[in-house]
């Protein structure tokens, strides 16, 4: 990859051409009614609260489904309306809507959020019962549709909507917002978009389009409504500014936690409560199982990374009884280990369970669907999925998916597009801040910029941390200096040699005072 020399003008025309021109407000989101089979749904739902009949709302255990279901949970609690609610148990009940969940209820509609465009079996049980069935879920939809009485979900060919990459949050606001309209109630729809921003990100949608203003709008929401869960978690101290990192590094997780390791409906009542000291009596619970999952996951990945052959074009482990919550997370930090795809499974009792995360542009949910005839189950997206398989066909599916990622997840495409270019450090003043700061938020599809300088001296360097895990730098460019910081740091360069660094660029306030700090990607000595 060539890069140019930069200044200022350059980044912020490589900033804004990624948006196309397309910078959108909350009035030019898309009608609801632009949903195949949404004013289907709505009536039949709001037919059951007019003639009082039993309403249950089915979600999902990661945070998508976790705020989905609070999204709709909030709805139902604003008309003051019964709602029986469930999160599948990851364990007992696996993903989605079920025989097991469906024997739980007692309903004469069911509305799942986040889940159920794979729900075939679930579907005729439900027709059979005479439950009619309403899906709203935004996965890749497969070769054939569930029987059900509305399925929401805008990856169907004949649907309207518009923008496709959208996450089940999304679409449970969307729904939200129509029943609240048909209902004629009132419901502060902003308050709602503040819970569906947390989705957004968590859930790796891309960050343009409709995503980026509804991420916006919620995040300013978060800021000023007001949400016990937010207050609990800055007495915390785990972040200063609500942004999309900060929902990224360290909110997701926490609300995954629950579903990860015990029981995601906890992760619910944690965004739901109107009480602060609730808030923060769950949020210690949630700190309790974040902590035992990043113990769990290190030992996991450890023993995954081992079994990785470095030459497939895709990672495929197993491990006999591994926790099935983190798997997910496991096959993420696979995925950026090796720079490839990667699936982790759980295998028990002849049955392997597990997820899958893609890695650069390679479709996941395309390259694994190529196999479908061997798995019992599978669902999922570009980035994400889960599947689940007999342990006797492990061997012939990695040998098949091996064969189609060569194919189709070339490692010369994997090309990090985030680094902009050679960066010198007469550039980094504050309105180079301002002009990265213009394009937040950051994530998918809209990666925060990194940019090289090459050639810079290491003037000091120093360890810090509590372990000294970390290591502060002084680093000289020309006349420049600059503050650069390697966090988990495993370079050995020293004072006085000159080393090529790729950095992100980021603000620190102190006493009044507004630096700049670089935080580095990789640091590599000049031989």
């Amino acid at each position: 990859m060539k890069l140019k020399r930069l200044n200022k003008a350059d980044v912020y025309k490589t900033l804004y051409s990624r948006f196309k021109g397309e910078f959108l407000s909350l009035k030019d989101l898309p009608h609801p009614h632009t949903f195949k089979d949404m004013q289907r749904a709505v009536r039949r739902v709001a037919n059951a609260v007019i003639n009082k009949q039993k309403i249950a709302l089915i979600g999902d255990y990661d945070v998508d489904g976790v705020v989905a279901t609070t999204i709709i949970r909030e709805l139902f609690s604003a008309i003051n309306y019964k709602l029986e609610w469930i999160i599948p148990n990851r364990f007992s009940d696996g993903y989605g809507i079920s025989k097991s969940v469906i024997d739980r209820v007692d309903a004469n509609v069911i509305i799942t959020v986040d889940n159920g465009i794979a729900a075939i079996e679930a579907a005729q049980i439900c027709k059979e019962r005479d439950i009619e069935l309403i899906i709203t879920d935004h996965h890749s939809v497969g070769d054939k549709l569930p029987q059900a009485y509305a399925i929401i979900n805008q990856k169907q060919r004949d649907c309207g909507f518009l923008y496709k990459e959208i996450c089940g949050a999304q679409i449970a606001w969307y729904f939200a917002s129509a029943l609240a309209k048909e209902l004629n109630i009132k419901i502060d729809l902003k308050y709602l978009l503040g819970l569906c921003s947390l989705a957004i990100v968590a859930d790796i949608m891309p960050l343009n389009g409709i995503n980026r203003t509804m991420l916006i709008a919620g995040l300013q929401q978060l800021e000023r409504g007001d949400y016990k869960f937010v207050s609990a978690l800055k007495e915390r101290g785990y972040f200063k500014t609500f942004n999309s990192e900060a929902i990224a590094y360290y909110i997701a997780p926490l609300i995954n936690s629950a579903g990860r390791l015990k029981d995601a409906a906890i992760a619910s009542e944690f965004l739901m409560t109107k009480n602060l000291d609730e808030a923060r009596a769950i949020l210690d619970e949630l700190i309790s199982f974040n902590n035992e999952r990043k113990s769990i996951e290190r030992e996991i990945t450890k023993s995954a990374i081992k079994q990785v052959n470095s030459s497939d074009s895709i990672a495929i482990v197993s491990g006999k009884d591994w926790n099935e919550g983190v798997v997910g997370i496991v096959a993420a930090r696979v995925a950026e280990h090796f720079k490839k795809p990667a699936i982790v499974l759980s295998c028990k009792d002849g049955i392997c369970k597990g997820s899958g995360r893609s890695y650069g542009d390679c479709d996941l949910y395309e390259l694994v669907f190529s196999a479908k005839e061997h798995y019992l189950k599978f669902g999922g997206h570009k980035m994400a999925l889960g599947l689940s398989l007999k342990e006797e066909k492990l061997a012939l599916v990695k040998s098949l998916l091996n064969i189609k990622a060569s194919q189709m997840c070339n490692k010369s495409e994997f090309i990090d597009e985030s680094i902009l270019g050679i960066l010198p450090f007469s550039e980094l003043d504050l309105e180079l801040l301002e002009i990265i700061e213009t394009f937040e938020p950051y994530g998918e599809a809209n990666p925060k910029p990194k940019f090289i300088s090459k050639g810079v001296e290491v003037v000091e360097v120093k360890e810090i941390g509590q372990k000294r895990e970390h290591k502060r730098y002084r680093l000289k460019d020309g006349n420049n200096i600059a503050v650069a910081l390697e966090f988990r740091a495993k370079s050995s360069v020293s004072l006085g040699e000159k080393v090529d660094i790729v950095y992100t660029i980021s603000k620190n306030e102190f006493n009044g005072n507004i630096y700049i700090n670089l935080f580095l990607e990789a640091i590599d000595k000049i031989d």
